[in-house]
């Protein structure tokens, strides 16, 4: 299956050259679909959201803090974490995902220095804290900052 034969569920997909208010053979004449009077009857029927002069949910519920758009999702592991790995092994971000130790990075993984590490790496990852990049080194590996 590609894109070039995706088509929509049977059923699902109504004809859109419905004429409506063309008479009462049309089977939509008359009021055209919209019932007998009323607001949603006639036309410029308020907005979405407009609940009657009531002041709307979207205005009645405070406004709270502001999103940053440069705002960056790291994901921060542990040195003891990466324990998993055997002798001499390279750490990526790759090998992290295989070993289960990070499910979805978005914008990078970081190297935190809690616990201990008795195995010599090679970690390559997006950062790492002071302690973490001294305990990694301590045991005999190495960092890289990609």
């Amino acid at each position: 299956m590609d894109l070039s034969n995706l088509q929509p569920a049977v059923g699902s997909k109504q004809s859109d050259n419905f004429r409506r208010g063309r008479g009462h053979g049309s089977g939509n004449g008359k009021t055209a679909g919209k019932g007998h009077k009323g607001q949603k009857a006639r036309s410029g029927a308020p907005r979405p959201g407009f609940e009657g002069g009531q002041m709307p949910l979207y205005r009645r519920i405070p406004k709270r803090g502001f999103t940053n758009r440069n705002y960056k999702e790291i994901i921060g592991i542990n040195v003891s974490a990466l324990e998993k790995f055997e002798n001499g092994a390279e750490v990526t971000v790759d090998s992290l995902i295989e070993a289960g130790i990070v499910s979805n990075p978005r914008d990078g993984v970081k190297i935190l220095g809690n616990g201990e590490l008795t195995k010599k790496l090679t970690v390559k990852v997006n950062a790492f804290s002071a302690t973490a990049k001294a305990k990694i080194e301590a045991a005999g590996g190495s960092v890289e900052v990609i």
